[in-house]
């Protein structure tokens, strides 16, 4: 395993002028587009642009070039551009890496990460990106791509917030080989703008992605997601999976497309969204698509948009629960998940901060008691 980073003097410094900004448009577009009136096809976001006129910058291989990465070739570029350096981590052949690969940004400091990840044959691996905000404004963002050799299994976790007047761009793309497995949890917590993309080529026959992402956004919080999955290989096996609530004036959009690519005969792709409707002013936009250029396929999506039903509400409020104690019941349910499954310190203190600000610091950490608490359980044994 080697994790390389450029390890320039500080004589190769220089003073970076005064940030300005650019507009990053239509970024987050899918393979195929609806009509424009819809305003769904993608997200036109304005960023910091630092010049960096002089610097030296570790590049990652070329190899990563030809990854396609969920916002795009303009959001490619530009982290490229801003980041102070790129990272490369290689988890050798046959390795069963236990330290997962950890990536933080923060948008209080505008900090960009450009990081690539060779998984090498029959190598396992865990990827974590946690994004965090506590300021009025600022911009983070983080680029991930992840090369998977044949067997390879790796595992993603991203847990993704910041706050009002913030915004964090999350892009990511994965090539895997013969059967390899990517499993993928994404957690967007809201706040201000998240916007993030994935892109997976199930380039290698037989190759798998399992895909859950879970959101909740609130107040004028905007979230824009992109899941492109192109299925290359014989016998690959889609599994695209979100759900999510959204509250007050929120604004979210979803493009998910299952590409069934000529010559993946044999594959099968499911796309699936559960939509929680609890403000009257909210906007949700969801483009589920399935594209098919072979034969011998199965490809299935559809989307469950709606609102608690009064039978639930009823029930809970007979409890003495009110309406809206009753509604974040399942609001809380996100933020519990997204704190079980951090599996290291970054990506709990992010579902932890996120979780104090939405349901306030008693509640979550009466999530973090309880996880500590299961935790121990499980580390009794049991007695004869």
């Amino acid at each position: 395993m080697a994790d390389n980073q450029n390890a320039l003097g500080a004589a190769d410094a220089v003073v970076v002028d005064a940030p300005e900004t650019i507009e990053l448009k239509r970024v987050n577009t899918p393979p195929a587009q609806t009509w424009n009136r819809l305003r769904a096809n993608d997200i036109t976001l304005t960023v910091p642009k630092i010049s960096r006129k002089g610097d030296v910058h570790f590049a990652l291989p070329r190899l990563f070039d030809k990854v396609e990465c969920g916002m795009g070739q303009q959001v490619t570029d530009w982290v490229c551009s801003q980041a102070a350096d790129s990272r490369y981590v290689e988890v050798a052949r046959g390795e069963k890496r236990t330290e997962p690969i950890v990536i933080t940004v923060g948008a209080d400091d505008g900090e960009v990460a450009d990081t690539g990840v060779m998984v090498r044959d029959d190598a396992e691996c865990t990827i974590v990106v946690a994004s965090f905000g506590a300021g009025e404004n600022g911009t983070s963002a983080s680029l991930l791509r992840v090369i998977a050799g044949a067997r390879a299994h790796v595992s993603i976790v991203e847990v993704l917030g910041c706050s009002e007047g913030q915004q964090h761009l999350d892009s990511v793309g994965i090539t895997a080989g013969d059967d390899a497995r990517i499993e993928v949890r994404q957690y967007a917590l809201g706040g201000g703008t998240l916007a993030l993309g994935l892109a997976c080529e199930l380039a290698g026959d037989r190759s798998r992605i399992d895909l859950l992402t879970r959101y909740h956004a609130r107040r004028k919080d905007v979230l824009d997601m992109n899941h492109v999955v192109r299925q290359c290989g014989r016998n690959t096996r889609a599994e695209v999976h979100e759900s999510g609530a959204l509250d007050d004036a929120a604004r979210k959009s979803l493009r998910a497309t299952i590409d069934l690519v000529h010559g993946a005969r044999g594959s099968k792709g499911n796309e699936s969204e559960s939509v929680l409707v609890l403000g009257d002013d909210v906007v949700n936009k969801t483009m589920p698509v399935i594209l098919c250029d072979e034969d011998d396929v199965a490809g299935n999506h559809g989307a469950t948009i709606g609102s608690v039903s009064p039978e639930q509400i009823d029930y809970l409020m007979d409890r003495g629960l009110s309406r809206r104690e009753a509604e974040q019941l399942f609001v809380r349910a996100i933020f519990e998940d997204a704190i079980i499954h951090a599996p290291e310190e970054a990506s709990h203190a992010a579902a932890i901060a996120r979780a104090e600000e939405v349901l306030g610091a008693d509640v979550a950490h009466d999530f973090d008691d309880g996880v500590d608490a299961r935790k121990s359980d499980a580390a009794v044994p049991e007695e004869d």
